[in-house]
C-alpha cells in the first residue's frame, strides 16, 4: 500500500525549511533531512503529490552516496531510524525510508550541471549559437546526441519559486574563487562519469544531472540528493534513438503532459489525473529497481 507524506507535521521538532521536495529539521548536532512526496515541474509544486516518491529518491541517494564515497566524502550519518535520536522516536512510521540523518554543512551557492547528452536548455542554447555555457560544442549534433566527452556547465542557486540562472565557468569563478570552482567542476565529472558507466551497465543513461556540494569543517562534501529522477534525467537505453525527445524514468513525463496544457508555469500548478499519478510513480519505483536491483516493497 503506497504511503503519501506531502508535507511532514513533526510539532515536536524544529522546522528548518521546507524545499519543494524535502523538509528538513534541526535536531541541533545534525539536521534531519526528510524526502517528502511533493513534485515540482518548473518550479512550481504540483497540488497532487507522487506516492512513495519521498523513498525512491531517498533510496536512490543512498545507493549513490555509498558508490561514490571513494570519490568524496558526504553529509549522511544514518538513515536507520533506530540509531536517530530520541525526539525522532514519535514520527519512526513516518521516517522509515524517506529521511536521512546528516551533517551541518554550509552548502555552496553553486548548482554543479553535468550534461553527457545534448537536451533540454542546452538543445536550445546549442540550437541558437552552437555553445552550451560558453562551451563551444561541435556541428551537426542532434537532439540528443551523446556528446564527445561530458561537460560541465554551473548555474546559480536561486531562492523558491525562482529559475536557477546557467552561468560560465569564468562566472562561477567569480563567485566562489577559482581554486574550489576548480575542485568542485572536477568532483562533478568524476561523479557523473562513474555514475554513468554504472547506470548504463543497468539499461540506464543519465542525460544531465546535478550535484550540490557543501563545506563541513572547511572540507568539500557532497550533499542534498545525488543522481535520483528528479536531479537528473534517466533515460532507458534499450529504446534510446537521438534526433528527439526520449522516452524517460525520470518527471520528464509529467514535465511532457504539463507541456500540452494551457498553462503558464506560473503557481498554482494544475491538478494531475490520476493515471499522470500512477505512472509517475511507476517510473520512478522502475528506475530504483533498474539501479539498486531492489524495489523496497514499493
Amino acid at each position: 500500500m503506497s504511503r503519501v507524506v506531502r508535507e511532514t507535521d513533526f510539532p515536536t521538532l524544529t522546522l528548518l525549511q521546507r524545499g519543494k521536495v524535502r523538509d528538513m529539521y534541526d535536531l541541533k548536532d545534525a539536521y534531519l533531512m526528510v524526502a517528502t512526496d511533493r513534485m515540482s515541474a518548473f518550479d512550481v509544486i504540483m497540488p497532487d503529490p507522487i506516492p512513495d516518491k519521498g523513498t525512491v529518491l531517498t533510496q536512490i541517494s543512498l545507493y549513490w552516496f555509498d558508490i561514490m564515497a571513494s570519490l568524496i566524502d558526504n553529509h549522511v550519518i544514518t538513515a536507520d531510524v533506530s540509531r536517530y535520536p530520541e525526539s525522532c522516536r514519535p514520527y519512526a512510521a513516518d521516517l522509515a525510508g524517506r529521511s536521512i540523518l546528516v551533517k551541518k554543512a554550509r552548502p555552496l551557492p553553486i548548482e554543479c550541471v553535468v550534461r553527457g547528452y545534448i537536451t533540454g536548455s542546452g538543445w536550445k542554447s546549442y540550437r541558437k549559437d552552437g555553445s552550451v555555457c560558453g562551451i563551444r560544442l561541435p556541428d551537426g549534433l542532434v537532439e540528443s546526441d551523446r556528446l564527445p566527452e561530458p561537460i560541465f556547465t554551473p548555474s546559480t542557486k536561486e531562492e523558491l519559486g525562482k529559475h536557477d540562472i546557467n552561468i560560465d565557468f569564468d562566472e562561477m569563478v567569480n563567485r566562489i574563487g577559482a581554486p574550489l570552482a576548480r575542485k568542485l567542476k572536477d568532483l562533478s565529472l568524476a561523479i557523473y562519469t562513474k555514475g554513468a558507466q554504472i547506470a548504463e551497465e543497468k539499461g540506464i543513461l543519465i542525460a544531465d544531472t546535478k550535484f550540490e556540494f557543501g563545506l563541513v569543517d572547511d572540507e568539500v562534501i557532497l550533499i542534498d540528493e545525488v543522481l535520483t529522477p528528479d536531479s537528473s534525467r534517466f533515460w532507458p537505453k534499450a529504446s534510446y534513438v537521438p534526433g528527439g525527445a526520449q522516452q524517460s524514468f525520470d518527471k520528464q513525463y509529467l514535465r511532457d503532459y504539463l507541456l500540452s496544457l494551457d498553462w503558464d508555469q506560473t503557481p498554482p500548478g494544475p491538478t494531475l489525473p490520476q493515471t499522470v499519478i500512477d505512472n509517475t510513480r511507476a517510473k520512478y519505483v522502475e528506475a530504483l529497481t533498474l539501479l539498486s536491483g531492489d524495489s523496497h516493497g514499493l
